[in-house]
């Protein structure tokens, strides 16, 4: 009985090693990803903050942009309108023999 609760104990201790390394190689990863002023996750939070500065004054130029195009639509919709009116003038208009 004292035998099997040595090994028991052994392996419980190996386990809890075993968990211990891979937690420390996890962590090291993790630090190399993130953890650092010079890390992969720094340079694209640094990356997408100046894309983020670059393209800041593009928003207010695409809604004026998308109120000029709305008017133009408008507009094209009365061309359209005339347009319609014009072929269907002709269509009834009887052709001269």
């Amino acid at each position: 009985m004292v035998l099997l609760t040595l090994l028991t104990a052994a392996l419980v201790l190996i386990v809890l090693l075993v968990v211990a390394i891979a937690l420390v190689k996890i962590s090291n990863v993790l630090r190399a990803i993130g953890g650092t002023p010079t890390s992969l996750l720094a340079k694209l939070r640094l990356g997408l903050r100046a894309i983020e500065q670059e393209t800041g004054h593009l928003t207010p130029q695409a809604v004026r942009l998308n109120e000029g195009l709305s008017q133009i639509a408008g507009g094209l919709e009365g061309v359209d309108a005339h347009l319609t009116g014009t072929i269907n003038a002709a269509v009834r208009q009887r052709l001269y023999q």
